[in-house]
């Protein structure tokens, strides 16, 4: 991969990161590699910038500055381009966002030297439909997830897998997750914990009401709907990777399918899946 232009991305809200930006995008320039700054990370420099999807289509490279949930955002403003991702961990876990600060200009040689690699990560495309029609999409990185607000009761949903009913789960809640999703929500709720490598769909239950509805994993190209069938009277809610979403009302149907657009993110070559799960989730620590 040649690297001509680079793009850095900065979570809003970050003046004090400002003089690093500036300070990356020279030590670039100094590479003769072109950089575009992202709006947020423009204005903590105080330079000119563009909206992250218009640095997409402009780059070889995007470059995230800020933690899985900074990147998990800017993975769905680049939507269906192909340019890679390189997430630097500003935040606490940086299970996705990987590389450290301190690492920053060392892999920055590494990668223009075609060092790393590139590792496809599967996304969700997620649809509501309403009456027949389609209410609203998303790109998921990590998970779909439908759940009841804080004082409704337990809801009731329909699920089907390529057009076979697979059960009505009476839970708290149903996660949609991919793989990279399976260390996140789903894992936390019990579901297990899948290789980024692998394509696959994973449903799991938030307080199932019953014991025998436990975790399933679907093949990568089935096609899932979710129908919300019984609210119970309570506000249930459809979150896309923690951040976007909408509420859904009884009789709605929630689409998922594996995207055509995987998320390319460079990793180091170096790095196993392994040792990334026992450094950041602490994988088999007593």
């Amino acid at each position: 991969m040649v690297i001509r232009a680079i793009g850095i991305c900065l979570k809003p809200d970050q003046a004090q990161l400002g003089p690093w930006v500036r300070e990356v995008r020279e030590w670039l320039h100094d590479r003769k590699i072109d950089v575009i700054l992202g709006t947020e990370a423009a204005n903590a420099a105080g330079l000119p910038g563009v909206s992250r999807a218009e640095l997409a289509g402009q780059v070889d490279l995007v470059i995230v500055l800020g933690g899985d949930g900074s990147l998990l955002a800017v993975a769905r403003a680049i939507g269906r381009t192909d340019v890679p991702v390189l997430g630097v961990n500003l935040g606490t876990l940086g299970f996705l966002a990987e590389i450290s600060k301190e690492e920053l200009y060392e892999t920055l040689e590494v990668v223009i030297a075609g060092g790393f690699r590139t590792e496809k990560r599967m996304r969700l495309d997620v649809c509501i439909i309403k009456d027949g029609r389609e209410a609203g999409n998303y790109l998921a990185l990590n998970d779909a997830v439908i759940a009841k607000s804080t004082l409704s009761r337990m809801i009731d949903l329909q699920t089907w897998a390529d057009n076979v009913e697979v059960t009505t789960y009476h839970a708290d809640g149903l996660i949609a997750a991919t793989p990279t999703g399976s260390s996140a929500y789903s894992l936390s709720a019990g579901g297990p914990l899948l290789l980024p490598g692998i394509s696959a769909i994973v449903l799991t239950p938030i307080c199932p009401h019953a014991l025998t509805q436990r975790p399933l994993v679907l093949p990568e190209d089935c096609e899932v709907r979710i129908q919300l069938r019984d609210s119970r009277g309570g506000e249930v809610h459809l979150t896309v990777d923690g951040q976007v979403g909408r509420t859904l009302q009884e009789g709605e149907v929630v689409e998922l399918r594996k995207s055509k657009w995987p998320l390319r993110m460079l990793v180091p070559p170096d790095r196993s899946r392994f040792e990334v799960m026992r450094s950041k989730l602490r994988w088999g620590t007593r």
